[in-house]
């Protein structure tokens, strides 16, 4: 049932029209930073290690932070999906391997509330910026921040729904019982054989889900394929 649904929706380049990390990074931290960022794309480095690096480098006051909450662009149709989740009681969270005061504000600017699983900025004043990871497992097969198979591993007796664009989604993908994806995800899920959807926004995204309830409640559900034509199947 719809009850025992959860939705898990990545942030930065999925809600998010852009990478809001690299932008305070591009804007603020001095350019070593992508030496760091080279070394995680490379696998040398987990994603903690890299982040905890790279905000080592930033200067910037709080209001230069948040100042960049007001200027990149979220999907302007992610709250449709958030407003479907709550119709249907399902509870949808956001988990993002990037700065919960960024993702925080940002949508609550949007008007948005739903809860947030994300790595903790820290002001530790004189433009000066550490990350904490509450959400980070010592056993993460990548290392990450923000262990999202962790998250999705403590409702395993849910029907367990991601959305999402890329590296930090990886291993999630594969815990997942369905996975709606675009951008690096879609290719991950082809090469490792993983049954996916693609979405291209969150109008597209909210239409697949509800059909996918729907389908759900009268318990008709097609098996999902690996190339991404997985849908559900409607009454006859």
């Amino acid at each position: 049932m719809p009850s025992r649904v959860r939705v898990y929706v990545d942030f930065d380049g999925t809600i998010s029209l852009e990478d809001t990390t690299d932008v305070i990074l591009e804007r603020f931290a001095d350019p070593s930073w992508q030496k760091i960022e080279t070394e995680w794309l490379a696998g040398r480095i987990g994603s903690r290690e890299c982040l905890a690096k790279q905000v080592d480098l930033i200067r910037a006051t709080p209001e230069q932070l948040d100042a960049v909450c007001a200027e990149v662009p979220l999907d302007p149709h992610f709250p449709e999906l958030v407003a479907l989740c709550r119709s249907h009681d399902i509870v949808l969270t956001v988990i993002s391997d990037g700065l919960d005061r960024i993702v925080s504000k940002m949508l609550t600017h949007a008007g948005v509330g739903v809860p947030v699983l994300a790595n903790r900025l820290e002001w530790i004043g004189d433009k000066r910026w550490r990350l904490a990871f509450p959400h980070a497992y010592d056993d993460c097969r990548t290392h990450a921040g923000n262990c999202k198979c962790l998250a999705l591993t403590e409702h395993a007796n849910s029907l367990r729904i991601l959305i999402g664009d890329g590296r930090s989604d990886f291993c999630a993908a594969e815990t997942a019982d369905l996975v709606v994806a675009k951008g690096a995800l879609v290719e991950h899920c082809q090469t490792r054989g993983l049954p996916y959807t693609v979405f291209g926004n969150f109008a597209g995204a909210t239409t697949l889900l509800a059909d996918w309830i729907g389908a759900l409640k009268r318990g008709r559900i097609a098996p999902l394929v690996a190339d991404g034509s997985a849908h559900a199947t409607p009454t006859a």
